[in-house]
């Protein structure tokens, strides 16, 4: 009778919570990224024209190859497992691909996209393509690992058996809505969603056959809440933004997006039994940090650091250009760590600490499981 009744409590508990039985911890040694600029640790930067000055300048001193003043959210993951920061794929210089590896790119889509890199920013390393260097990669480390005679010749060379313990994040879909916004209706956009998302379901089957087994998955952000969507609007119609000043329509596209993102992957876990995919509700994190900005040590919830953005005119961090005959040099803000957007479109150091902070815990996770336990397979119902 006692064993019915521990029985009986533990699935009613299961039915609450979602508790998975065995959520400890994964001691993930390796971390391989799949994304754009919000997560790109150098990839971009490497295949073409690096990013300058002042980018970097919080954290690295120098360039380091991210879209911000200082660390991304990935670092601040790579801290929590206890790992190094991941070095990006495309990176030769000083490179260890011992923990993981990073194939991230600025500019990148789930999608494939015929646009030109240099005239809209569309990287040519699309999630796709990026499956394939990891393929790549696995197949080559690990042909040199196993050839290798001794301990310093598998210097900076990821372990085989690491493959299948290691953490698959993916955090790309910002740009698909960003090529749409920039060609397409909202309705239109809305329409091309079903393929999208099937591409990305092909993804994480690929990854999937090749031994991957914990995913990370986060949704897209508040896109109607980037400053450069905020900008340039001197007459808006009555509802063209809510009340914190973004764009309505777009985050109700975002908003749409990641409901068929989301609705994907609880398909995909019953596709694939042995996979953990854990969905990382990142648009909420981030709105919830413009919503509370001032309590939680910002200003301006909408403003930005570097860059210039007025009168039609877009000068992007770091670049001069001549307007109305007055040079400009679009150089960072005193305090980069009192506002929340770097460049107009990516978060700066400090906010994506705070954000990293609220999702390593599993606050906005669903299961709700903390990054160090996202190899746990959570039972719902």
């Amino acid at each position: 009778m006692l064993l019915l009744q521990n029985l009986f409590a533990f699935i009613l508990l299961v039915q609450v919570k979602g508790v998975a039985p065995n959520s400890q911890d994964c001691k993930i040694p390796a971390i391989y990224n799949f994304g754009d600029s919000n997560s790109d640790t150098g990839g971009i930067s490497a295949a073409f024209y690096p990013a300058g000055p002042p980018t970097g300048e919080t954290y690295f001193g120098i360039p380091a190859g991210r879209g911000s003043d200082g660390r991304l959210i990935i670092d601040f993951f790579a801290d929590t497992l206890g790992i190094p920061y991941l070095s990006a794929y495309l990176n030769s210089i000083k490179a260890n691909f011992e923990h993981g590896a990073n194939f991230a790119t600025g500019g990148a889509t789930i999608r494939r996209v015929n646009e030109s890199w240099f005239q809209n920013g569309v990287s040519p390393f699309s999630l796709d393509i990026q499956v394939e260097q990891f393929d790549q990669f696995k197949r080559r480390t690990t042909y040199y690992f196993n050839q290798a005679k001794n301990k310093s010749e598998r210097s900076n060379l990821p372990c085989p058996d690491d493959f299948s313990k290691a953490l698959y994040i993916i955090d790309m879909g910002q740009n698909d809505l960003g090529v749409c916004f920039r060609s397409l209706t909202n309705k239109q956009c809305e329409a091309t969603f079903s393929d999208i998302i099937k591409d990305f379901a092909t993804a994480v089957q690929q990854l999937y056959d090749k031994g991957a087994r914990a995913f990370w998955i986060h949704n897209t952000g508040p896109f109607g809440c980037m400053p450069i969507a905020t900008t340039n609007h001197p007459n808006p119609k009555p509802g063209f933004f809510d009340e914190l000043g973004c764009r309505k329509d777009q985050n109700d596209v975002a908003i749409a997006f990641n409901k068929q993102l989301k609705d994907r992957i609880i398909q995909l876990r019953t596709e694939l039994p042995h996979a953990a995919l854990t969905h990382v509700d990142m648009f909420a994190a981030k709105h919830q940090l413009i919503s509370d900005a001032k309590n939680q040590g910002f200003e301006d919830a909408l403003s930005y650091c570097c860059g210039y953005h007025k009168n039609g005119v877009d000068i992007w961090c770091g670049n001069k250009a001549t307007v109305n005959g007055t040079e400009i040099t679009a150089g960072s803000c005193k305090n980069p760590s009192k506002v929340i957007s770097w460049d107009a479109v990516h978060y700066t150091e400090a906010a994506n600490h705070w954000i990293a902070n609220h999702i390593v815990n599993g606050s906005f996770s669903d299961p709700p499981v903390a990054l160090s336990q996202a190899c746990n397979q959570y039972i719902t119902m």
